[in-house]
């Protein structure tokens, strides 16, 4: 797999998610909503903030670790970005979307 198929698949997937957008930062693409950060990109890797629960049985599943950037956070890269991964990598992202929106606004 190429660096670049997990990230453009992860750009065009947030493109459809309201108010999501993806910002070119130092290292990779940060994903974001409402300025708040719901994901990182780099690379081949996915780092993706969840809800408790769904980032606890996304760690049960293959090539995914927690992510150093905190609590909720995994951190999955899949060696080959295959059906199984295109669709866990897109359900992840929209888990994580979803709990970003649902969080109160940081001050």
């Amino acid at each position: 797999m190429s660096p670049s198929e997990l990230a453009a698949l992860l750009v065009e997937h947030a493109a459809g998610l309201e108010g999501a957008e993806a910002v070119a930062v130092d290292g990779g693409l940060e994903l974001r909503l409402d300025g708040e950060r719901f994901g990182m990109v780099s690379g081949g890797v996915v780092e993706l903030r969840l809800r408790s629960e769904v980032a606890a049985a996304a760690l049960r599943t293959p090539d995914v670790v927690p992510s150093p950037r905190g609590p909720g956070w995994v951190r999955f890269e899949p060696p080959v970005l295959d059906g199984f991964a295109r669709d866990r990598a897109a359900a992840w992202l929209e888990s994580a979307w979803r709990a970003a929106d649902e969080r109160p606004p940081q001050s």
